[in-house]
């Protein structure tokens, strides 16, 4: 199986990733996880990333999507994978989109998680396990950030047919069970 999740910061995608990737027997593959993959073994794609993380910039598209690239290309990806982080936005969608397509392995599903604003916000401010900056003021930025760019993936996996949406409030248990309820089969 070939799942995306997407959802706002807060929402519990990186907890829902590896519970359901180890349901499902499948791979969780975060772009943070291959981010520090490629910069720690200084592969090529890895210290061009570093140039841009360390002057505090985004990583661009192209470098990003030639990573998860990479990374769908090993072995262990041959039974399925879910994604968590990646896309972000429409021109990284594409590629995906285009890559998988041309491997004959398209998508199964898109798990969009919702949760409001602020119960996310809430969230992120009471667990103090987020980024060291992690006031007010930025997690409504990178909510902003996330309404902007992130957000309209919805629709474009919609048009797809494959988005699942599951409401992402409640126990890990019970986000848990409505995700593979909406699982296809």
């Amino acid at each position: 199986m070939r799942l995306v999740l997407v959802g706002p910061p807060g929402a519990g995608k990186g907890t829902q990733a590896a519970v359901i990737a180890a349901k499902i027997g499948v791979p969780a593959i975060s772009t943070g996880d291959i981010f520090r993959a490629n910069v720690g073994q200084e592969t090529p794609l890895g210290l061009e990333a570093k140039q841009y993380m360390d002057a505090g910039q985004l990583v661009p598209d192209a470098v990003t999507n030639a990573m998860v690239a990479d990374r769908l290309t090993h072995a262990d990806v041959s039974i399925g994978f879910l994604l968590d982080g990646y896309p972000r936005n429409l021109d990284q969608a594409d590629v995906l989109t285009q890559q998988l397509e041309a491997a004959h392995t398209p998508l199964d599903a898109v798990i969009e998680i919702v949760a409001d604003t602020e119960h996310v916000l809430a969230r992120l401010l009471s667990r103090g396990q987020g980024r060291a900056d992690d006031t007010e003021e930025v997690i409504r930025h990178r909510l902003d950030v996330y309404a902007s760019e992130t957000a309209p993936l919805v629709g474009y996996y919609r048009e797809r047919g494959v988005l699942r949406t599951v409401v992402g409030i409640g126990s890990v248990d019970e986000v848990t069970a409505r995700i593979l309820a909406v699982l296809p089969a």
